[in-house]
């Protein structure tokens, strides 16, 4: 079992400090989404963001994050679409990576993630996942970290193994999912969330807030991670995902909230970014 101490230790907060990383996914997917993200990171709980380089709206992302540099944000690594009505494909010329893409030359909805999975070429995923990194940097700008998005990997352990290693090439930390693989990266004397991150798709939306504040007060000692999804639920969203937009009101209407700020607060709880862990993980 993993120390939950270690990642404390290593980022150097004493070992009971409660540590919350919050960031915010899927930056660049719509205006609806960069500008609740945009909000929460200036003015609510948002510590750190994750942009989708493929999506039609990347470029104002990296607009606003170029203009604000102090805010700290990663590659959300994207080979699955929402939804079935709007679509985005690969950056890396299609041809190159044929395995990732659908008979229209998009990349797979979430509900075919089964056939992508099935048939998806590890080196066409790197191929791939690298455009998507090196788009970042090309634009003049500094990730902290990877992710990815809506990618339900399990057995593949071997498209985990490809994010750790381009993560440490390109000396970026990295979003880990599982106890299993949480102790193996814990276990190369790296930081990581303690415990498997918080998706807020999957938190009920009847009294979400007060869940929320539940979680907070309950919050244990080491570092934890929300991946949380705030956006502005109007008619774009709505029309876009219309099964996603109340959940992203929702977590953008608490993260803005003067409750949350105020529980936070009083519990002593300590928000970060992703920018911590990578120094750690730079120099290991």
């Amino acid at each position: 079992m993993a120390d939950k101490r270690q990642t404390n230790r290593l980022l150097g907060y004493p070992a009971d400090a409660r540590l919350l990383l919050i960031n915010a996914d899927d930056f660049g997917m719509c205006h609806a989404i960069n500008e609740a993200i945009f909000r929460t990171l200036t003015e609510g709980l948002v510590r750190s963001t994750s942009v989708m380089l493929p999506c039609p709206w990347a470029l104002h992302a990296l607009h606003l994050l170029r203009d604000h540099p102090v805010i700290a944000f990663g590659v959300h690594l994207t080979v699955i679409c929402d939804t079935v009505n709007y679509k985005f494909g690969p950056l890396s010329p299609k041809e190159k990576v044929p395995s990732l893409i659908d008979e229209a030359g998009y990349f797979y909805s979430f509900e075919r993630m089964p056939e992508l999975l099935a048939q998806a070429k590890l080196d066409e995923l790197e191929v791939e996942f690298r455009a998507q990194i090196e788009a970042a940097l090309a634009a003049q700008l500094k990730p902290s970290h990877l992710d990815w998005h809506c990618l339900r990997f399990g057995s593949r352990l071997d498209i985990f193994d490809l994010m750790l290693g381009l993560a440490k090439e390109y000396g970026l930390a990295l979003r880990v999912v599982g106890r299993q693989l949480i102790e193996r990266v814990q276990g190369q004397g790296l930081p990581t969330n303690d415990y498997d991150f918080l998706d807020s798709f999957r938190l009920d939306l009847v009294d979400k807030a007060a869940q929320y504040g539940q979680l907070l007060r309950e919050l244990p000692a080491g570092l934890s991670e929300w991946a949380v999804h705030p956006g502005l639920g109007n008619a774009e969203l709505q029309a876009i995902q219309p099964g996603g937009s109340q959940v992203r009101q929702t977590d953008f209407d608490f993260l803005m909230s003067q409750a949350a700020q105020e529980i936070v607060k009083a519990e002593g709880i300590i928000l970060l970014d992703y920018r911590p862990l990578q120094a750690v993980w730079r120099g290991a």
